[in-house]
């Protein structure tokens, strides 16, 4: 019988208001993701939401707001368990961390969902779509400047593959960065192994989208000629 005291009407319709308020700030966030083609896309952040919501939910109706900020401590870390999944490392490369941070702040607005805050869950999901979008033309114009006096940024290609098909490599990898604007300041070769040579191209531009550099790699990998590619990005003095 105590279900049924809990599941009354004003109750559901309370839960509902703020899942759905969590599905809906959810998706407008992983709508973002999913369209610049990131890890976590629009189901992941719609369904962290939705969770952090679903939990802080229960929490006030089972023990009021007090409940509630413990559940939303729980969450705010096992949030972070789910965004380290999202890191990844690549040579000298991390990738992913900006996935993590949305995930996290997907989470927050579900949290606030929860909470019958749906004001500031729509707020919180303003200012996520605002420092994803509007901040990224920032984050470009500052990444094409050098970082002091005498410390340049640089993304550098590096290609492994058959010394007698080095030249073939070579109009490949000028032909796949012309097809993503993304032109070679520098082109060295140099010995590796008996047989083979490693091709050292460094892009003019500092500023480098990591969805275009994944697919001009994916087209270099694909290569007979070539043994593997990977993307670095180092400081110059």
């Amino acid at each position: 019988m105590h279900a049924l005291n809990l599941s009354n009407l004003d109750n559901l319709l309370d839960t509902l208001i703020s899942l759905a308020t969590a599905f809906i700030l959810g998706g407008l966030i992983g709508f973002e993701r999913q369209y610049r083609q990131r890890t976590a896309g629009l189901r992941t952040n719609v369904l962290v939401a939705i969770g952090a919501a679903a939990f802080v939910d229960t929490a006030m109706l089972l023990h009021g707001s007090d409940g509630a900020v413990r559940v939303i401590a729980y969450v705010v870390s096992g949030i972070g368990f789910l965004g380290a999944g999202v890191i990844m490392r690549d040579g000298g490369t991390i990738h992913g961390l900006n996935t993590a941070a949305t995930l996290w702040c997907s989470a927050a607005i579900g949290a606030a969902a929860g909470a019958d805050l749906i004001i500031e869950a729509f707020a919180i999901t303003i200012f996520i779509l605002a420092a994803n979008t509007l901040l990224r033309p920032i984050v470009r114009f500052m990444d094409r400047r050098p970082l002091d006096d005498d410390t340049e940024l640089v993304n550098v290609i590096y290609v492994v593959c058959d010394r007698l098909q080095s030249k073939q490599v070579i109009e490949q990898i000028h032909v796949a960065l012309k097809q993503y604007n993304y032109p070679a300041k520098d082109i060295e070769i140099e010995p590796f192994g008996e047989s083979d040579v490693e091709i050292e191209t460094t892009l003019l531009s500092t500023s480098i989208e990591q969805t275009d550099m994944f697919k001009i790699l994916e087209i270099l990998n694909h290569m007979p000629q070539v043994r593997y590619a990977y993307w670095d990005k180092n400081t110059m003095s």
